[in-house]
């Protein structure tokens, strides 16, 4: 005798009953590692920007002094900053000194790569050449980048030597340690894999360490340039008739004002772009590792 089941006949209608549409959850607006279309990117960045002229418009209107919340002897307005672009172009020669500035912190990265480069992949090779070193690159690291001034000063005088030796130095004490560091990180299997097929030391550090570590020396070399652009005010603060970091000083100590704020966006601006320089040529050079930069 077999058992047979029935269902309920449905009620209210001749088809059958159909369940709610389940709702979709919200997704929060805040999410780990969200993935952003570029329109949003943009919108996002643009607000802290927004925000800070709007202060900026807010603090320095008005064209009497006593009618500003800030004074324009120490914060001009936006639109009395962009009017002196015209005589910092031509008066001061903004062109000039931007090449003079730009040669100066190529030079001293230029001297830095030449003894960084060899020195950090040694140490990331050779776990003994590491060990010596070690002990100076941890003084460098905590040494304030300020106080080389006065030291390259008293060696070196107030010429362009020491102002193309004071960026080597601030260079070399940011880019070691990240060399250093590209050339561990590469995976102890790729030197097994290559010692039992009788590579000797040199070829390990030739043909596996270097050319697995170089996107990530790239991208040290890529973020030490930028550095360089932090320190010129300090190369330029002595003997200071060439150069950007020389009109900002000139600027605080005889006017105008406006030249300071002016010169300090157009560092930004250079730094940008030789940064996206940079990627660009990153791009061309280490394609597979585009994504996750």
């Amino acid at each position: 005798m077999t058992k047979e089941t029935t269902e309920p006949a449905p009620t209210g209608g001749a088809g059958p009953a159909t369940a709610p549409a389940a709702r979709r959850p919200r997704r929060p607006w805040f999410q780990v590692r969200e993935t952003l279309p570029l329109g949003a990117v943009w919108s996002l960045g643009a607000v802290p920007v927004g925000v800070l002229l709007a202060v900026w418009f807010g603090v320095t209107a008005g064209s009497a002094t006593e009618s500003r919340i800030i004074s324009p002897a120490i914060l001009p307005s936006p639109g009395e900053v962009l009017g002196s672009f015209r005589a910092l172009w031509f008066e001061r020669a903004l062109a000039r000194n931007i090449l003079v500035s730009l040669g100066r912190v190529c030079e001293g990265f230029a001297c830095a790569v030449a003894l960084v480069f060899p020195l950090g992949l040694l140490m990331g090779s050779f776990t003994k050449v590491k060990a010596l070193f070690t002990p100076l690159a941890v003084f460098g690291a905590y040494l304030p980048i300020p106080t080389l001034v006065p030291l390259t000063l008293s060696l070196f005088g107030t010429g362009e030597m020491q102002k193309i030796l004071f960026l080597a130095l601030a260079f070399s004490i940011f880019l070691l340690p990240q060399i250093v560091g590209a050339v561990d990180n590469v995976d102890d299997m790729y030197l097994k894999t290559a010692t039992t097929l009788g590579a000797s030391r040199m070829q390990l550090v030739r043909s596996v360490l270097l050319p697995i570590a170089w996107p990530d020396i790239y991208q040290a070399l890529r973020l030490s340039f930028g550095v360089g652009w932090s320190y010129i005010l300090l190369a330029e603060m002595v003997d200071s008739a060439r150069g950007i970091g020389g009109i900002i000083i000139t600027s605080q100590r005889r006017g105008p004002r406006e030249h300071i704020y002016l010169v300090l966006v157009i560092i930004v601006a250079i730094a940008f772009v030789t940064d996206k320089l940079w990627r660009v040529v990153g791009r061309r050079l280490f394609p597979y590792r585009d994504e996750a930069r």
